[in-house]
């Protein structure tokens, strides 16, 4: 649904290419992260993109303290 949904947003700008496209996003690989950004606030995207990688990685790491501690 995500593909889809990303699919359906990029043929929209074509169309209606009037705005300007903003985008920012994280590929984890293993422990490394990659950031990438494209448009005019790439700088905010980017940066709203690492924030919510590194509450992902807190909340995992809670999660997991949770399990291991229930666990024993």
């Amino acid at each position: 649904m995500i593909f889809i949904g990303i699919i359906i947003l990029m043929i929209a700008a074509l169309f209606y290419g009037e705005g300007t496209i903003n985008f920012g996003g994280i590929i984890f690989t293993g422990p490394f992260p990659i950031v990438i950004g494209v448009g005019s606030d790439a700088v905010l995207t980017v940066l709203f993109a690492i924030i919510l990688a590194v509450l992902s990685v807190i909340i995992f790491l809670i999660m997991r303290r949770e399990i291991v501690r229930r666990s024993t």
